[in-house]
């Protein structure tokens, strides 16, 4: 007669194995994993809506048109934005190859506007050799905007790779806004807690997917674009690399887009254009500065509100190990951290009002 102990382990262990070896076969196309479950998630309130209006008929229909929505909200404009990028990217790297645009001559020029009493500060600490980091600079440089040149070629390498990863992604949305709440069942049915906890569980992970995707997200698309429109009307070559940029770095807290508009208003200050920094610096802390302010707390909320270090180190390490999905797994992740580990510390009685 077979140990039921030992039989329990045997299963244990051989699920165990099954499901890493089934995420080892879905590594190749994580990313087009996740973003299709966190589209699913998202656009999940308008495919209700639309299954409220047929009376549950023409699920095929109703999972298409949500889908098409989300193709003309989501996936369409970051296509059309990735492309122009890459366009822009590859005309700054000609301009500084061709020395148009020379950071070197920038840096120098910083240099010898810098007051006297300053540069005698900044020789005490042995920052006087603007040199090398000058040299740093222009290299950084020359190769971001290289890589981004490249990237025109690289994409008509991978041609195949990307048009399936796509696919995959729009496949898997259809069905899981389809069978989504078939599959969350079955799921939820499988984990091993009281129907209590399962549904304080659901609730709060779908809320934090929403919210962190959506403060991160639109909280960078709104730093981006109006910083690099600032730029573009102020005649700043590349605004939409700029603006870019900067929306990454709003990823980042208490610095953010600071770390690229702030430099240029230095610069044109300590060049004698004072009124163009000190407009780029009114806008930068009173328009792109409060849009965190204002918008993150109405997207994101109270309760998956994290730590600027938090966000910080989950980002830079999102980053790290995911590449370009990092800067949401990574700080989405963390969320779920601080909520799970809540939901469990607090009392029952406090979370059933969540919602």
């Amino acid at each position: 007669m077979i140990n039921q102990g030992l039989e329990y382990k045997f299963f244990l262990l051989l699920l165990i194995l099954v499901t890493l070896g089934f995420c080892w076969i879905l590594l190749p196309f994580h990313g087009a994993v996740f973003w299709a479950v966190s589209l699913a998630i998202l656009f999940r309130p308008l495919q209700c809506r639309l299954e409220h209006l047929s009376k549950g008929r023409w699920r095929n229909l109703i999972s298409l048109i949500t889908l098409s929505a989300c193709l003309v909200v989501a996936v369409l404009p970051v296509t059309v934005m990735v492309s122009l990028l890459v366009e822009e990217g590859a005309e700054l790297f000609k301009q500084i190859e061709s020395g148009s645009v020379d950071f070197q001559s920038f840096i120098e020029r910083i240099r010898m506007l810098l007051p006297h009493p300053l540069n005698i500060q900044l020789s005490r600490f042995g920052l006087d050799n603007l040199g090398g980091l000058r040299d740093r600079i222009a290299s950084g440089a020359m190769q971001a905007s290289q890589f981004l040149a490249t990237k025109a070629f690289n994409i008509g390498q991978n041609t195949f790779q990307f048009i399936l990863s796509s696919f995959v992604m729009l496949y898997l949305l259809f069905f899981f806004l389809r069978d989504g709440p078939v599959l969350v069942a079955r799921v939820t049915q499988a984990i091993p807690l009281d129907e209590a906890q399962k549904h304080r569980l659901l609730r709060r992970f779908t809320r934090v997917v929403r919210a962190t995707i959506k403060g991160n997200i639109l909280v960078a698309i709104a730093q981006g674009a109006i910083g690099g429109l600032i730029f573009a009307l102020m005649g700043i070559p590349s605004a939409l690399v700029w603006g870019v940029v900067m929306a990454f770095l709003s990823l980042l807290p208490t610095v953010g887009a600071a770390l690229i508009w702030a430099p240029i208003a230095l610069y044109w200050m300590l060049s004698g254009e004072v009124w163009r920094g000190v407009v780029l610096t009114l806008f930068g802390v009173c328009v792109i500065g409060l849009v965190d302010n204002l918008m993150r707390p109405f997207l994101v909320g109270k309760d998956t509100k994290m730590p600027d270090y938090l966000v910080l180190v989950t980002t830079l390490g999102g980053l790290a190990l995911f590449g370009l999905n990092g800067f949401v797994i990574g700080p989405l992740i963390a969320a779920l951290f601080i909520s799970i580990w809540g939901l469990f510390s607090e009392p029952e009685d406090r979370d059933a009002s969540d919602g």
